[in-house]
């Protein structure tokens, strides 16, 4: 080898030399394989070329070097510096030109083969994941180059294998001429990220296959040829099949699907290698202008999943992927696009087992060229197609034996050009069982589906009704969205809008929720950490926490409201009046019958349940729906507010949930609320101290109306509040054009509202204070009166608010705040268990629960508006009963509304000495304007005249157990 250091590979457009042609992945064969990974010696230099290559040769000395583990990413194990953009390239624009300081890092990896490693065959090194080029060496011998960071690349290392001793040596460069293809939204990661794995390859292995595994609806009958590099014979035993490879074979089987993900394990044995199958009978067409498999159109309740650690990144183990997978059809979740590239093949062989519909998208994003107007877009650029075309491949060999993936996707937000239509063509030659996906071609001349992200849902109604216009070739092709309702911070708000719409035409095949994780960096100080944190020139902030899972894998509420609205079974009332005698059940699913689940009823009075039973519901078959009875009012049932709950449950334990788990429900009203009436019959007095006025179990301050006590509980700053701190979606992204209400309530002031007290009227029956609320160097403002009214136990607060001005803008909440002293435990009637706004309740069920103070909090990365219970009759906390007339939004914190609006982190947000508690007659909607649409107009809070009350009287201490539903 020579000592000198070539770096011109870095920037060659190429996609490399040296490695094998890429093959299909499996996870294990009788083949002997040796994991690689495990502790490496590392050293970081600041350039490409710092150092010379003698690191690679048999007998270097690293034995001062740092350590770092792989799989891993050298900048979140203490080395070099983290980066976040959504799409702007961290570096000079001028392809395919990188900057002179390029973090690179060396690895060494020294080896001994196992004593019964075979002395015959070969031998392939393989690398599973490197960001973002790599140049290798085994013993003292370069292998070759590659860039790809998310694709496989496998080296012929059989002759320089020695038993002891082996010298594994790898450079790795954070910046290539392949970063200009991976600008995809996330932290910018260099290392070893995936699988280092040397496998022994003997004569006659087993190379390349391709398992056709094809499902004829009509007969029932699945095909099977295995096309096989390496000739040799594929069994099956529980269907008797034994054929050559090449060979097709019909006979009868069970079909897979995603809801159905039957699986036969077979073998590839060739002369030297016995490969497990796994397969999966399924046929995946376009016609009648939808997309459907095995016959059937399907619908994508659907996420887009970045991989994602928040302390090891990218580099997930087996167990992090099989709980994402877990999780996501414990919510209902049935579709997966793998954005911006393939995932870890393990990823996929976990979505083969449990059921999952895959758009596996390629390792391909331009978005940064968007800067220039996509002048010198590499995908426009004849020199770099053979790169374009690698990529493709490696992908689809690499996973083409997957049933999970039904569509291909060619990369995402990279304009459009040749390379892409060249992509195109090679996949739909190499692999005609599947679709072709790219939201970037928006006259479908490459692709098999008309695909969009973020359409609001006016357009994604006219496009369901065929009103898109646009080439004909489009308008006959079916609709999803692969990507919609970003879920940054609150939200989204809107699912159940659009999921109406989804089920409502044909045409509109679902979507896939942005996105599955936050990818917040764990942090000592700051909880989580986000773009900014550390010191970047250049970053998009928290635009990378925007997912249904809070960093560390906790479902957020919009996660929880996802599984609800995408529920696959609908229980819905039947009758009027409010008083239904029956319940309808329609199976959403594609393909199940509902013989899996099991139906109950509990009917409830004032949140807790009287009576429960089982319920009998045919096994529906796809699309069926039936009318089934609702038993008897109980009898001896107390007098109230009640209601019909209906449940669907997993009838026995599945691979991915216990038994009993909830997968539906609905709820019902049968009789109506009751609502708090207190007799004005308490006067006014002169209090116990100066300057107090008592009235009932209220004392007041005389000068300003405003209550001290109620019962003996200090209440401080009760006021009227329209100021939330503004949500991701509130602010919206700079880019749009649409107006961003967040922005416009800043500008107006209505987080500074001024209160002008006007009068203080002490009346025969009431305590009446008028005021004025409005915001410093406006004319608009909202006049507002406090009417207290007392039976002697109880006070009547009534709220009146009246604009003034010419409002042009919602408001952002409108209701009162104040706070109390000592306050922990909350018990309360109303929605449940977790937070929910107008655009997000549809998973709020009414029922009696409890928390704690603490407990109600939404751990946000950014700190934002959260945490309100929607529906709320009446509250219990810190010595005080509230009940609504009408029902409120309720919202307790340890901090006040002003100290959450200016943190940046959680940690930011220090307890006080008082909880301060809103009780809110309304809020304005959520949306996802992050970057997506506003709320809905139906959802938003219109400055107009309003009338709210709220009954204070005391109660006994609460208990502080945690969250839990009191009703049983």
């Amino acid at each position: 080898m020579s000592f000198r250091t070539t770096t011109a590979y870095v920037e060659d457009v190429s996609p490399g030399s040296g490695a094998l042609p890429p093959r299909a992945w499996y996870a294990s064969s009788d083949a002997r394989s040796l994991s690689l990974n495990g502790s490496w010696r590392f050293r970081l230099s600041a350039t490409a070329d710092a150092e010379d290559d003698s690191f690679a040769a048999e007998g270097y000395d690293a034995g001062d070097w740092a350590e770092v583990t792989v799989p891993g990413h050298w900048v979140l194990q203490g080395h070099g510096s983290h980066v976040y953009t959504n799409h702007l390239y961290p570096f000079p624009v001028d392809p395919p030109r990188v900057p002179t300081e390029n973090p690179t890092g060396d690895h060494l990896r020294v080896f001994d083969l196992p004593a019964d490693w075979p002395a015959d065959g070969g031998a392939g090194l393989r690398f599973d994941g490197v960001e973002s080029c790599a140049r290798i060496w085994l013993n003292g011998t370069e292998l070759g180059e590659f860039k790809g960071s998310r694709l496989p690349h496998e080296f012929a290392v059989g002759h320089l294998l020695k038993p002891a001793g082996n010298v594994l040596a790898v450079r790795v460069h954070q910046w290539s001429a392949g970063s200009y293809l991976e600008d995809q939204d996330q932290w910018w990661l260099p290392g070893i990220f995936r699988d280092v794995t040397l496998l022994h390859r003997p004569a006659d292995s087993a190379r390349d296959f391709f398992v056709h595994a094809s499902y004829d609806h009509v007969s029932g009958t699945g095909t099977l040829r295995v096309d096989s590099e390496v000739p040799g014979r594929v069994t099956v035993p529980d269907l008797g099949v034994d054929v050559a490879t090449g060979e097709p074979v019909t006979v009868p089987v069970e079909p897979w699907t995603a809801e159905t993900p039957r699986l036969y394990d077979g073998v590839l044995a060739t002369g030297g290698e016995r490969v497990p199958l796994r397969i999966g009978f399924r046929t995946v067409e376009l016609s009648d202008g939808l997309i459907k498999v095995n016959g059937r159109p399907v619908l994508f309740r659907g996420v887009n999943r970045h991989e994602w650690h928040p302390e090891r990144g990218r580099a997930l183990d087996l167990a992090t992927m099989r709980e994402d997978v877990l999780l996501m059809k414990r919510h209902n979740i049935n579709a997966v696009r793998t954005s911006h590239y393939p995932p870890h093949p393990a990823f996929l062989d976990l979505c083969d087992e449990y059921g999952l519909w895959v758009i596996d998208e390629c390792d391909l994003e331009t978005h940064g060229f968007t800067e220039q107007g996509w002048r010198d877009n590499p995908v426009d650029d004849d020199r770099w197609t053979p790169a374009l075309l690698d990529r493709a491949a490696r992908m689809v060999e690499r996973d083409k034996n997957h049933p999970s993936v039904v569509i291909w996707s060619l990369g995402n937000e990279a304009g459009t050009g040749r390379g892409l239509t060249a992509m195109a063509e090679w996949i739909h030659g190499r692999d005609t069982s599947r679709l072709v996906h790219y939201e970037g071609d928006p006259g479908c001349r490459d692709t098999d589906v008309y695909s969009r992200m973020y359409a609001d849902h006016a357009e994604v109604e006219r496009i369901g009704r065929g009103l898109d216009g646009g080439p004909r070739r489009r308008r006959e092709l079916p609709f999803i969205l692969c990507e919609y309702a970003h879920a940054m911070g609150n939200g989204p708000g809107g699912l159940a809008d659009y999921q109406r719409l989804f089920e409502a035409h044909d045409r509109l095949q679902g979507g896939f929720v942005w996105e599955w994780i936050d990818h917040g960096i764990a942090h000592p100080e700051l909880g989580f950490a986000y773009g900014g944190d550390f010191g970047e020139e250049l970053h998009d902030g928290n635009f990378v926490c925007d997912g249904l899972l809070f960093p560390d894998r906790q479902p957020s509420p919009g996660l929880v409201e996802y599984q609800k609205v995408i529920e696959p079974v609908a229980i819905t009332a039947d009758g009027t009046d409010g008083a239904p005698g029956t319940v309808r059940i329609t199976n959403g699913y594609d393909f199940a019958d509902l013989s899996a689940l099991a139906f109950s009823w509990s009917y409830e009075v004032e949140g807790e349940t009287v009576d429960h039973g089982t319920l009998s519901v045919p096994p529906l078959a796809p699309g069926g729906s039936a009318e089934v009875k609702l038993p008897a009012v109980p009898d001896g049932a107390p007098a109230g507010e009640a209601h019909w709950t209906v449940r669907a449950v997993l009838a026995s334990d599945t691979a991915w949930a216990p038994k009993d788990h909830v997968v539906a429900w609905g709820q019902f009203p049968v009789s109506a609320r009751r609502v708090p009436h207190v007799a004005a019959t308490a006067r006014p007095a002169p209090g116990g101290g100066d300057g107090e006025i008592a009235l009932g179990p209220g004392v007041f301050d005389a000068r300003t109306g405003a209550p001290r006590t109620i019962g003996g509980v200090p209440v401080t700053g009760l006021r009227l509040d329209v100021w939330r701190a503004t949500t991701d979606n509130d602010d919206g992204a700079a880019w749009q054009s649409d107006l961003r209400y967040g922005l416009l309530w800043r500008t107006l002031g209505l987080h500074r509202m001024r209160h002008r007290l006007d009068a203080v009227e002490v009346g025969e029956d009431a305590l009446t204070v008028r005021t004025r609320v409005a915001p410093a160097a406006r004319e608009l403002g909202l006049s507002t009166v406090y009417r207290w009214t007392s039976d002697g136990d109880r006070l009547r607060l009534t709220v009146s608010t009246t604009p003034d001005g010419d409002w042009t803008v919602p408001l952002p909440r409108l209701g009162i705040h104040f706070g109390l002293t000592a306050a922990d435990a909350v018990r309360w009637y109303g929605g449940g268990p977790g937070e929910a706004y107008p655009d997000t309740r549809s998973a709020s069920r009414i029922a009696r629960w409890q928390s704690t103070v603490d407990g109600m909090q939404t751990p946000y990365v950014r700190p934002q508006e959260n945490g309100a219970r929607a529906d709320v009759r009446w509250a219990e906390l810190g010595g005080l009963r509230i009940e609504g007339d009408p029902a409120f939004f309720l919202t307790a914190r340890r901090w006040t509304t002003e100290h959450l609006d200016v943190a940046a982190h959680r940690t930011d947000l220090v307890p006080g000495d008082t909880v301060w508690v809103n009780l809110d007659h309304a809020q304005h909607g959520i949306g996802s304007q992050s970057c997506g649409p506003a709320p809905l107009p139906r959802y938003h809070l219109r400055a107009e005249p309003a009338e709210f009350s709220f009954v204070f009287s005391t109660t006994e201490s609460v208990s502080t157990t945690p969250l839990q539903n009191m009703s049983g």
